[in-house]
């Protein structure tokens, strides 16, 4: 009888405005409140929220029909079962990080039935390979720090409204990652391989990338022409790996598109051609001796005394510590980069 009093309280509180609001009627909310699973939170100023995490939950309970952003991490969670999630269609966002959730402990057509379903998080489980069966309406993607080493063919197939992936800290090697298994991605914005067991520049990306991460790999070459099948490329970062002068043609970084690159930790001796667009460079942590400005200015010797600052290099900062580099400054690299506003040596 408490509770039912409590109950009445707080609806007379919050009715009136949500049966205004366009999302749950008040019905729904006596309905979504009313189902909440016992070891959950659902706050009545938040009724579309379901709050199960940190509760060593070893099962998904049973989950509210009008629920639409649903809190699962921090908990012992080992199997992803369509019973739990039967009834909750409406899901938009869904949190399952930190739990212990492996391949073969995903239900075949778990979230299948979620056809709003627009981020999944999945970090820090322990799945093998990239999840099957996942809603078209997905977005974004995380499944950082599993022990994923397999991209099934097909398996983004009809994800083309994805545009985040995070696949970092996993297990994939360069067979795993082609055009093959990539396919069905064609509006991707943003892929992070970072921390995996890549000795090769990943082949097969979709050309619509514009925020390439690859740091913490065994990758010792860039191809030539690698870069013609990604022209929107942005933000390229390659920190941590095997790169050496030997490994960069001297154009591969001529882009229009690019803005930020990232090559500290590797072992290179030399800095490499600037591309004129280029607002930040990242080479801490090298083998640098030295820097020649008129060797990597984008700007022809010629061309230096005449052009104008809105046509000059955009380089703005430029990371060197971590190198054998001695101050001074080069007086050519400033002449070329006129808008270069912090040096770090």
């Amino acid at each position: 009888m408490a509770l039912l009093l409590a109950l009445s309280s707080v609806l007379l509180l919050v009715g009136p405005a949500l049966a205004q609001s366009p999302d749950m009627s008040y019905e729904d909310y006596m309905a979504q409140v009313q189902a909440c699973p016992k070891e959950c939170r659902c706050p009545p100023s938040f009724p579309n929220a379901v709050y199960c995490d940190n509760k060593s939950l070893k099962h998904i309970p049973t989950i509210p029909p009008h629920t639409w952003y649903l809190y699962l991490q921090n908990n012992l969670i080992d199997i992803l079962s369509t019973a739990a999630f039967r009834n909750a269609t409406q899901l938009r966002w869904i949190n399952l990080n930190r739990n212990r959730i492996t391949s073969e402990g995903m239900e075949e057509g778990a979230l299948a039935t979620m056809l709003r379903l627009v981020h999944l998080y999945m970090d820090d489980n322990l799945l093998s390979s990239v999840p099957a069966n996942l809603p078209s309406s997905l977005e974004q993607l995380r499944l950082s720090r599993n022990r994923i080493s397999k991209i099934p063919a097909g398996v983004f197939s009809g994800l083309d409204r994805l545009t985040l992936l995070e696949l970092q800290g996993n297990k994939l090697q360069d067979d795993a990652v082609t055009e093959v298994s990539l396919k069905g991605l064609s509006n991707l914005v943003q892929i992070n391989l970072a921390k995996n067991q890549l000795t090769t520049m990943p082949l097969g990306l979709p050309i619509t990338i514009t925020q390439l991460f690859l740091d913490n790999n065994a990758i010792e070459k860039i191809p030539a022409d690698y870069f013609k099948g990604l022209p929107k490329v942005a933000f390229l970062r390659l920190n941590s790996n095997k790169l050496g002068n030997g490994g960069l043609p001297k154009n591969v970084f001529n882009m229009s598109s690019i803005l930020d690159l990232q090559l500290s930790h590797n072992q290179l001796t030399q800095v490499p051609m600037i591309p004129s667009g280029l607002e930040h460079l990242h080479l801490d942590h090298n083998q640098i001796k030295s820097v020649n400005g008129s060797d990597i200015c984008p700007v022809s010797a010629d061309a230096l005394e005449g052009y104008a600052t809105e046509t000059a290099p955009k380089l703005r900062y430029l990371r060197l510590d971590g190198n054998e580099i001695k101050p001074p400054i080069p007086r050519d690299l400033m002449v070329c980069f006129r808008l270069l506003r912090s040096i770090v040596i």
